[in-house]
């Protein structure tokens, strides 16, 4: 019997083997793990479908298989196959295509009636026709008896602006560039790596959003020197409780009340409907530095938690992105994206926008500054904020006042609101 790659979930057909758990001779179990596939930004462990002993594996470590695809075979007496099968061959990456022109096809409201007959119109339809150098001949009527309503011009107008504009894009296209390879061991000794599925899925998005999104980046700096003393002063607590007090943490109740002043930073664009979503829930993407790349893990209804509750589910996120045993789910369904430096270093910074949210905020690392305080300057820990946005959906001067109230509510954040 043997033991196919089962469906991966909704938009995941394939995958990279990263571990096998498993080897020829070895009984298995159902529902015992199998191999570890690496999917997108998620490594997810493949249980068995199946039991008996193995007696033939067709896959190893860096190949990349497709739903259905043989793993294993498993036999009740752990003989060998006598039969040598192919294995299942490595998914081979899609050559790249030439960008194809579409066929213009004539708007269906387009119509043509033999040369000299009249169409049949109201006489106020025939009067606007003449104004605006309209040939009737070539509307097709909706009426009775295929009589032109004033519906059926407006339908022919818009749809000859239509197809005059996929005649401009189709003329437009540039020719993707093809790939060059060099050969820079002509100059020195290099190391070769070959690129993750995760830096591919990691450079594929960023090229999305980039491209996809007009982005504008509006600055600020917070004093965080009383928040800071805040931390301090609870951040035990927090750990003998097993949860560990972070900015982040607390600054997360600060932007989802600001979200919820500005919901225009918590929609998205639906391009094909031409709507803005306004979300009423709050899903808070974390990014999270890893060895492999950045992962983008998602608090859900981060609103209705208290600071104890978000400070624990960030680290235990964070942790399981770090050990790539977060799941496909956990990183889908954000509405707005915080990415925080800080702890690395470095100010200001550019974030882009994860598509289909419409902001993103990035923090760089608070620093010690001379600053104006009820008149006198004193040294106050200013943190930098980078708020980027989706200049389609979001005005600067929405960013503005955005940018503005976030700094008055992390300025303001309480004491009452850290208390276990």
């Amino acid at each position: 019997m043997d033991f196919k790659l089962p469906m991966l979930g909704e938009g995941a057909d394939s995958g990279v083997v990263v571990t096998l758990h498993v080897k020829v001779g070895d009984t298995l179990k159902k529902n015992q793990p199998v191999l570890d596939l690496e999917n997108e930004k998620a490594v997810a462990s493949i249980p068995s479908s199946v039991e008996g002993v193995v007696s033939k594996i067709h896959v190893k470590e860096g190949d990349k298989i497709s739903v259905g695809a043989r793993i294993l075979s498993v036999s009740a007496d752990g003989k060998p196959e006598l039969v040598a099968e192919p294995e299942a061959a490595p998914v081979a990456a899609p050559a790249a295509q030439p960008v194809p022109v579409p066929a213009i096809a004539p708007p269906p409201a387009i119509s043509a009636l033999p040369s000299g007959v009249p169409p049949a119109a109201s006489p106020s339809i025939r009067k606007l026709a003449a104004e605006i150098g309209l040939d009737l001949t070539r509307v097709r009527g909706s009426g009775r008896g295929g009589r032109i309503e004033l519906g059926d011009v407006r339908t022919f107008i818009q749809q000859l602006q239509a197809l005059a504009f996929a005649e401009k894009s189709a003329a437009v296209v540039p020719a993707k560039p093809v790939a060059e390879s060099i050969d820079f061991s002509k100059w020195g000794p290099v190391l070769k790596k070959p690129v993750t599925p995760l830096r591919s899925t990691i450079a594929r998005r960023m090229v999305e959003n980039w491209n996809a999104i007009p982005h504008v980046t509006q600055f600020e700096e917070a004093d965080i020197t009383d928040l800071l003393v805040l931390r301090k002063k609870h951040v035990e607590a927090y750990e003998a409780k097993g949860a560990r007090l972070t900015v982040t943490s607390m600054l997360l109740k600060a932007v989802v009340d600001t979200l919820r002043k500005h919901p225009i930073f918590n929609c998205s664009l639906d391009e094909a409907a031409q709507q803005i979503v306004y979300k009423e829930y709050f899903h808070i993407g974390i990014a999270v530095d890893t060895d492999n790349g950045l992962i983008v893990p998602v608090i859900r209804d981060a609103d209705k938690k208290t600071v104890f509750q978000l400070s624990k589910e960030l680290e235990d996120l964070a942790a399981k992105a770090r050990d790539r045993k977060v799941t496909g789910e956990e990183l889908k369904g954000g509405t707005f994206t915080i990415s925080n430096q800080g702890g690395i270093g470095g100010a200001h910074f550019t974030p882009i926008v994860n598509k289909p949210e419409v902001a993103i905020l990035g923090l760089g690392k608070g620093a010690l500054k001379p600053a104006v305080r009820n008149g006198k300057v004193e040294p106050r820990t200013l943190l930098p904020l980078a708020i980027s946005y989706d200049h389609r959906v979001i005005d600067g001067a929405n960013a503005a006042r955005f940018a503005v109230d976030l700094v008055e509510g992390i300025q303001g954040i309480s004491e009452a609101g850290l208390e276990l």
